[in-house]
């Protein structure tokens, strides 16, 4: 399976109707003018989402990162997470130290080491106040070069029959920022949790490289956008292979 344009067009198909059928019912998302209304409409909407998470980071240590993201991901009960996603697990990220304000807000998830924190997923008014305290976390700031690394998740919590694997999870880099790189694979990473792709004593190995055009599959799931300055082109971000046994 090689990533195409109509690979990325038949996913981001899939993943609207699951999400918003009713949507995918007025347009027609494998044409041009299809894709390029539901984007429009889907942006529009996530300027005023209705259920959103917070997550707050103290800095950026993006292998640290992912597993506390997977660990958050596993708390969030079915009612909320459907709710959420009929947002497309809209998450907004600010730059603080958790640590901070344990006292004055209840996170739903904290690191052990307090470098990162999450609240929600919940109504859009439940983390008004956090929101409004807190700074985004720098949207500019580029990505720095990054090795691949291996992401063992927690092995804490009932797997049940399934066992363990190993899948690889590319991002492709060329013209991220680091706020970029955040929502691309919260999105991915949050989603494959919740999908039940991810779980208990998994591991990631974290492969950065410029583009994932060539990157072969299969693929459990895809991060998939609007190509910079072409809005008639999809671009995979970020990929999570489907997986061997680890």
């Amino acid at each position: 399976m090689i990533i195409s344009q109509q690979l990325l067009r038949a996913e981001n198909a899939r993943r609207v109707r699951d999400v918003r059928p009713e949507l995918a019912a007025r347009v027609d998302l494998l044409t041009d003018e299809g894709l390029l209304a539901a984007r429009e409409e889907v942006a529009a909407a996530s300027e005023d989402p209705k259920v959103l998470a917070v997550c707050v980071l103290r800095g950026f240590d993006l292998p640290a990162w992912l597993g506390e993201t997977y660990a958050f991901a596993r708390r969030v009960g079915h009612e909320a997470a459907a709710a959420w996603r009929h947002d497309f697990t809209r998450t907004v990220f600010l730059a603080g130290n958790p640590v901070n304000l344990r006292e004055r807000f209840d996170f739903d998830h904290v690191a052990d080491d307090g470098s990162t924190a999450w609240l929600g997923p919940a109504p859009a008014e439940h983390s008004t106040a956090l929101r409004r305290l807190l700074k985004l976390f720098p949207a500019t700031a580029e990505l720095p070069a990054l090795p691949g690394t291996v992401v063992e998740l927690p092995a804490d919590g009932p797997a049940g029959d399934r066992a363990p694997v190993h899948r690889e999870l590319y991002l492709a880099t060329a013209g991220l920022t680091i706020a970029a790189c955040l929502v691309h694979l919260h999105h991915l990473v949050s989603e494959a949790v919740l999908d039940g792709l991810l779980g208990p004593g998994d591991r990631l190995t974290l492969r950065p490289v410029p583009h994932l055009v060539g990157v072969t599959g299969p693929f459990a799931a895809l991060r998939i956008g609007t190509s910079h300055g072409q809005p008639h082109q999809l671009r995979a971000y970020a990929a999570l292979s489907a997986g061997r046994t680890a």
